[in-house]
């Protein structure tokens, strides 16, 4: 009689287990290019646009702090060749010495400082691109998580992204299931009239461009590291 209420009981929680499971709505199937939408939405055209302005801004005024950096050089230059001229007193050489050295620090000063706008530029860039990114990704994933419920789907997948076991990108699905289309539809129906449609080009991944290095040069003087 005891094994008989325990079968009976195991059988009732597999019952219940199997109604459970049956209860679970069936897998509904639905892909999306993330990267696509956000490539190719108004705002991140627009972003695109203002960050590539700026970085241009940036280089222009690079270009001036260099221009000003030379002038110092010509100046150090000048004053260094009247430090050995020998038709001056010696207190005029050794004035021009005692400017040329000054002129010298106030060069490297420059350098720091047109090293530090290009570093102060860049991450500026960078981060206003990080958080647009992040908060465009998440207005897109929204508005594809509305589209897939709107279709039924209960699984929606970024075709970019990683696979659901986390090895690799999803390698072929068939195109009934992508909805990246109707996304980019539902996106553009809030597009003002004035927004540029054309596709977005790469925003600029640091700026300025010339942030290598910066360009003043003394002759006959190592840079200091």
């Amino acid at each position: 009689m005891k094994n008989s209420i325990q079968s009976l009981v195991a059988l009732g929680a597999f019952g219940a287990f199997a109604l459970a499971g049956l209860a679970q709505p069936a897998i509904n199937l639905r892909v999306v290019d993330m990267a696509k939408l956000y490539d190719n939405h108004y705002k991140t055209v627009e972003q695109n646009a203002k960050i590539q302005s700026d970085d241009q801004k940036a280089q222009e005024e690079v270009d001036k702090m260099n221009k000003e950096g030379n002038v110092l050089v010509e100046e150090y230059k000048a004053l260094n060749e009247q430090s050995t001229n020998p038709a001056l007193s010696a207190d005029a050489k050794s004035k021009a010495q005692n400017d040329a050295q000054k002129k010298l620090e106030a060069i490297q000063q420059k350098k720091n400082e047109i090293g530090t706008f290009i570093q102060n530029t860049r991450n500026s860039l960078q981060q206003r691109l990080q958080t647009f990114r992040s908060l465009m990704l998440e207005e897109i994933g929204k508005v594809a998580a509305d589209v897939a419920k709107r279709k039924g789907a209960t699984i929606l997948i970024d075709k970019a992204g990683p696979s659901l076991i986390g090895i690799s990108n999803l390698v072929y699905v068939d195109s009934g299931f992508d909805i990246t289309d109707e996304v980019m539809k539902e996106i553009n129906k809030d597009r003002p009239a004035s927004a540029t449609v054309a596709p977005a080009t790469p925003a600029p991944a640091a700026a300025p461009a010339a942030a290598g290095s910066p360009t003043i040069t003394v002759p006959g003087v190592a840079p200091k590291k």
